[in-house]
């Protein structure tokens, strides 16, 4: 019965983030020239403990924006080179900034994870999915990368190494304009 209830679950985070647990590589980020880059959708969210964020309170930084839910098994295996990713570049103006879509009533289990891996950016909530909406993200784990002028730089889609070579290539050259 627990081997069924595995597969069972392996199969669901397939249909549900579009991915099964399989990496996808920061490569396939295609980072959009800086003259076709189209603004960052602003909006304010819940945070995670209590208190409103807004994306213009990170102005200026470079943001790894990630849409995920404790549900979803890639977006919970992304979590640490996220976390990684962030504490290499936070003295850099760097900020990962993650949207949990969790349904309302979930924030006990979502600080429960966040708690267990230590995780140290800061994390919104999107129960009614408005900001999912805004950005049009329809499969998770979803990545924006956001240049310091407020414009989307990439985006990408499935569970991502953020802890490998080619993540801090492009978060370097981000963070160089």
């Amino acid at each position: 019965m627990p081997k069924l209830l595995l597969i069972i679950s392996l199969w669901m985070s397939f249909l549900c983030c579009g991915t099964a647990l399989a990496d996808r590589s920061v490569a396939d980020i295609v980072v959009t020239p800086e003259s076709d880059r189209l603004p960052a959708p602003g909006f304010t969210s819940d945070r995670l403990g209590g208190g409103k964020a807004r994306l213009s309170d990170y102005q200026g930084k470079v943001i790894l924006l990630n849409f995920w839910a404790t549900w979803c098994m890639p977006c919970r295996m992304e979590m640490p080179s996220m976390e990684s990713l962030r504490r290499k570049y936070k003295a850099q103006d760097f900020v990962v900034i993650a949207i949990s879509t969790d349904d309302s009533g979930s924030e006990g289990r979502i600080a429960s994870f966040v708690k267990r891996l230590n995780l140290g950016f800061p994390v919104l909530l999107d129960p009614q999915g408005e900001v999912s909406a805004i950005y049009k993200v329809s499969s998770l784990p979803a990545s924006y990368l956001i240049d310091r002028n407020g414009k989307i730089a990439g985006r990408v889609v499935g569970s991502v190494d953020w802890a490998s070579s080619d993540a801090f290539k492009i978060v370097e050259s981000l963070l160089s304009r």
